[in-house]
């Protein structure tokens, strides 16, 4: 059986998920930390004073015989820093992204078959026909 496992992992895409998926929270909690270390305090220079992050519309407020008080409540403030993580997240993950990728060559249509090219391009690799 460990054999049949272990050839499932090399003769499969098992293994490079792993590791993606390791990558991808690794990636994750560096992501967080920019955002949590770096950005949210430059960030909160700008936002209101206090903790917005806690404001609620209550809808309904009820004290039980101990003397608990259970709040039901729509959390605004936590929903408008969520969404605003969010944006700051998908905002360093595209441009970490952005810088790592190899850049696009220039590209061109062929006069004859209209396939992209690159620019350099002296023939065209779809219909074979010489670009200028």
């Amino acid at each position: 059986m460990f054999k049949e496992f272990k050839e499932f992992l090399t003769k499969s895409n098992a293994m490079a998920l792993a590791i993606g998926v390791i990558i991808g929270a690794a990636t994750g909690k560096l992501v967080t930390g920019i955002v949590a270390e770096l950005l949210m305090p430059i960030i909160s220079l700008v936002l209101p004073a206090g903790d917005w992050r806690e404001k609620q519309i209550i809808l309904k407020s009820v004290v039980d015989a101990a003397g608990k008080e259970t709040v039901t409540s729509i959390k605004y403030g936590a929903l408008v820093g969520d969404t605003l993580d969010f944006l700051i997240i998908a905002c360093v993950v595209f441009l970490v992204t952005k810088a790592l990728l190899p850049k696009e060559p220039a590209m061109k249509d062929c006069p004859e078959c209209l396939e992209k090219i690159p620019l350099a391009a002296k023939k065209c690799k779809a219909c074979g026909s010489a670009v200028g």
